[in-house]
């Protein structure tokens, strides 16, 4: 049997029942990443000795007759700007390259507390800017599916280690879309929870609003697993939100039939792929045959939810990258004659290309005489996004949608037109500007054998309808079974 094949559910129940130790569950993972990594740099740092030894302190206790957590022995992965204790956190950034983080992210200790194995922090674009992890300071992250395209961005690390099977679930971070458009890159399940249903205390922040913690696995029912862990209030982040957790691997199974699953006549443009068209219809005709009712609708104002996110998000990433200074932590410039020149060579040595685009973009908005004409007005349409979304769920339960509007790009494609990059999320944003959950799921393969995914929309903290339909959708469909063979 090989264990990297397994589920996060199988392994967690076959470590309970005493069918695996959680040391063999290590090894396994731990011995295919060392010969596969080399050839994705998904991982940026692999934490071996801590692994092992957690995975025998994890066995001892079990073989003692005690509890064991909802993840005992499942080894994760974790984006490079969530916090862990005693390990590096890089955010894959010169300025942060040898920042050791002081404590445990609050979704970190919750998973140690479930039993889960930190296996090692994967690759990201610099400060989660990016949509292919070719931002990143260490190396660019390989697609597993095709290694001459990308993974998707800026959580790509750990969409492709979750793909290769490198570990059966990661985590993530989406601000834009960082967790569902590497997951449809990548063919894997990609969760972004509804704004404050995970706590993101020891996430490092890019765009306060915007940014929230997620999932990314193989099927629904280690989404839901993963969820139902980190998800809950936290009074160390005060925008977290205090509503009950329900217990989404339970709720999977409720039917669909009377459901109704809204198509945004905005997502489904000429532009779009037309496999990916294909696919999703295919998928659509699917929930149709599940008891699912499906009807149009129409979002007008998606067209401008890249205008309003390229000006909030560089605005708020402005004001919370203004503490990397050289002075309390970080890189810190050697050629520097005084203090002013400490703060410009650090922050010009330190930041790569994307990360100061945005920042000097995010100043621009914020700045006198500039503010009203671009962040106040931006604010406002978002508000107006919200609304709309909130008025098409009083039609509908949840909203299909492509994830991304083409299949993986080949490397170094769009580096050059930061436009046709940001375009890549065009899907994605409004999502993250209403604050409602969104999850990838994988529907198919184009002809050149690259996943597509298929995206769905719930109404705030619906993520138990999300997982459902991902859940039923799956039952009926292999392609989340499908493992690449990377060369």
């Amino acid at each position: 049997m090989d264990v990297t094949t397994l589920s996060a559910a199988e392994i967690a129940r076959k470590i309970k029942k005493k069918d695996l130790s959680a040391s063999e569950v290590a090894k396994s993972f731990l011995q295919k990443t060392k010969s596969t990594n080399p050839k994705l740099n998904a991982y940026l740092c692999v934490r071996e000795e801590i692994v092992l030894r957690s995975a025998k302190e994890l066995d001892d206790r079990i073989a003692k007759g005690e509890s064991a957590g909802d993840l005992a022995g499942v080894p994760i992965a974790i984006k490079d700007n969530i916090c862990v204790q005693k390990t590096k956190t890089t955010c894959s950034s010169k300025i942060l390259e040898n920042f050791v983080a002081p404590y445990d992210a609050t979704v970190i200790r919750k998973l140690k507390q479930a039993g889960a194995l930190l296996i090692g922090k994967t690759n990201l674009d610099e400060f989660a800017m990016g949509s292919s992890t070719e931002n990143s300071a260490f190396g660019v992250t390989k697609n597993p599916w095709d290694t001459s395209r990308v993974p998707g961005g800026s959580s790509g690390g750990s969409a492709s280690a979750v793909a290769a099977r490198l570990a059966p679930l990661a985590l993530g971070s989406d601000t834009g879309g960082s967790i569902r458009q590497p997951a449809s890159f990548c063919g894997i399940v990609g969760l972004k929870p509804t704004y404050g249903r995970v706590s993101r205390f020891g996430l490092v922040a890019f765009a306060s609003s915007l940014d929230q913690i997620g999932p990314f696995s193989i099927n629904a029912e280690d989404s839901a697993l993963l969820l139902k862990v980190i998800s809950g209030k936290d009074p160390l982040d005060s925008t977290s939100s205090d509503r009950p957790v329900p217990d989404y691997p339970v709720e999977l199974k409720k039917p669909l039939s009377g459901l109704k699953i809204g198509l945004p006549k905005e997502y489904f443009v000429k532009e779009l792929d037309e496999t990916i068209n294909d696919k999703i219809r295919d998928a659509v005709r699917i929930y149709e045959k599940l008891g699912a009712q499906v009807k149009d609708i129409s979002l007008p104002h998606t067209a401008y939810a890249v205008a309003v996110y390229y000006i909030l998000a560089p605005s708020e990433a402005s004001a919370n990258l203004a503490r990397y200074d050289g002075v309390r932590y970080g890189h810190r410039s050697r050629e520097a004659a005084n203090l002013i020149e400490m703060y410009e060579k650090s922050r010009d040595e330190g930041f790569g290309p994307e990360v100061k685009r945005r920042i000097m973009l995010g100043t621009y908005s914020l700045s006198s005489g500039y503010y009203d004409a671009y962040y106040s007005k931006a604010q406002k349409v978002r508000t107006i996004i919200r609304e709309e979304f909130n008025q098409a769920f009083k039609e509908v339960d949840a909203i299909l949608t492509p994830t991304v509007p083409t299949p993986a790009f080949k490397i170094g494609e769009k580096s050059s037109d930061p436009l046709q990059m940001y375009l890549s999320d065009i899907f994605t944003i409004s999502c993250n500007l209403a604050g409602i959950p969104g999850i990838s799921v994988p529907c198919g393969f184009t002809k050149e054998s690259l996943p597509v995914g298929f995206q769905i929309l719930g109404k705030p903290f619906d993520e138990s309808t999300l997982l459902s339909m991902t859940y039923h959708y799956q039952s009926q469909t292999s392609w989340h079974e499908r493992i690449p063979s990377v060369k």
